[in-house]
């Protein structure tokens, strides 16, 4: 079967590299790709908001299925344009790709299926906005209500942060993402991403996965698309995952279906491990990045046949296995990143750390010149460990970043810190 992957990121070189390994996999194209996807893939220019191109390549070169990465193409409906042409693909339609695409949209569902979140209040004027906000205890949570590239949320510990953050949105600041705003209690807790494959009535969990936002060690500076990531989370216990499918992911299976708007695809939620369980922060449509990285360290199933089986409706009659051991990745980003990230700068000695045994690189950002690789992006490489526990991967990880000469790039040194806390 040829398969179509969509997206230029190291989630993409993650999926990439893990639906190499499949038998049922005839070609595997990615468009547009990257310098590191183009060694497990064949590359294509394709523009992904061009439907009418998509389905004509699809059709051209024998597509079997179609594996959408990012978000934007999924809350633009690509996936109902695929869908009206006869193109399998994997990942929600338009109307259930709002769990991403709109927290309003995600907020008001949790109220109706009763989910555990954080309380909230929509807003579509600055008015109403801040008349709430004067009501509400800091900290606080301010979010662009529709997609912001991860850069619409702001923590406020002050009420003139809080307010400079509802007007950064109604101004414009995050284009149309901003036209509502969500503010948001503030939950205490500890973070998790969860993730689970679902076919519009059946939902498999996933293995877990903690994300580190901050661009700093010690979870310092602005929040990022990431700076590495590990799993199995260990505050991710039998119980607590047991709860998050029983309270959060089958509830919002069943409301979506209910409405006539079915999830298939992979639900990512953001969680709050709190005091009192789990509770959802907000929604994502599609795998995370950089937790796609360690998941794919550590899955021994042929993802190729779960993406089928989630695309057909197959679900309750699947099932998954997994690598006991631990997978770490570290992003190196380029300086400058999370704001304006230096672009076009040397990366050397990459086969060098290919050789560290249990480590694979995932190129994020990168792309060719000749014979010499180059940075094209603000998040540039995922070195992704595995080992029998979370500190053997790291250790895995980092040992492969030393044999890395980029002086144009940096990294978090702190990466799993939770779980090592827990080990010790």
């Amino acid at each position: 079967m040829n398969v179509l992957l969509i997206g230029s990121g190291g989630r993409e070189h993650a999926l990439a590299w893990a639906l190499s390994a499949s038998p049922l996999l005839g070609k595997l194209f990615c468009a547009p790709g990257n310098a590191g996807i183009a060694e497990v893939a064949e590359c294509v220019r394709l523009d992904s908001a061009d439907h009418d191109a998509v389905i004509r390549f699809c059709r051209d070169n024998k597509i079997g299925l179609v594996m959408i990465g990012p978000e934007a193409p999924l809350v633009a409906g690509l996936g109902d344009a695929l869908g009206e042409a006869g193109v399998r693909y994997f990942g929600p339609t338009k109307a259930a790709a709002q769990l991403e695409g709109s927290k309003g949209f995600t907020k008001d569902l949790c109220r109706e299926a009763n989910i555990p979140t954080a309380a909230y209040g929509r807003f579509a004027d600055v008015g109403a906005a801040k008349a709430y906000l004067a009501s509400q205890s800091l900290p606080i949570v301010i979010k662009a209500d529709g997609l912001a590239a991860g850069k619409g949320v702001v923590i406020a510990t002050m009420r003139a942060e809080a307010e400079a953050a509802v007007d950064a949105c109604f101004s414009g600041t995050f284009g149309a993402a901003g036209s509502e705003v969500v503010i948001e209690e503030f939950l205490e807790g500890e973070e998790a991403s969860f993730f689970a494959l679902c076919d519009g009535t059946a939902a498999l969990p996933l293995a877990s996965a903690q994300d580190h936002k901050r661009v700093g060690d010690g979870d310092t500076g602005p929040n990022t698309g990431g700076m590495g990531a590990y799993s199995p989370a260990p505050v991710m216990t039998q119980d607590i995952t047991d709860r998050v499918m029983r309270e959060i992911v089958m509830p919002t299976v069943n409301t979506m279906a209910k409405r006539g708007t079915p999830f298939k695809g992979v639900l990512f939620a953001g969680l709050m491990i709190t005091g009192s369980g789990p509770k959802l922060i907000e929604y994502n449509v599609r795998f995370g990045d950089p937790e796609t990285q360690v998941l794919m360290m550590r899955l021994r199933s042929d993802l190729l046949a779960a993406l089928l089986a989630t695309a057909d409706c197959v679900l309750k009659d699947f099932d998954l296995r997994w690598s006991d051991d631990a997978a770490l990745t570290v992003v190196l980003a380029a300086n400058g990143y999370p704001g304006t990230p230096v672009k076009g700068t040397e990366i050397k000695c990459l086969e060098a750390a290919k050789l560290v045994p249990n480590v694979e690189i995932f190129h994020a950002g990168t792309r060719r010149d000749g014979e010499r690789l180059l940075a094209d992006g603000g998040r540039v490489l995922n070195v992704t460990g595995r080992g029998r526990t979370v500190a053997e991967a790291r250790d895995a990880a980092y040992a492969a970043i030393a044999k890395i000469d980029w002086p144009g790039g940096f990294y978090r040194k702190d990466i799993g810190w939770r779980a090592l806390q827990r080990q010790e």
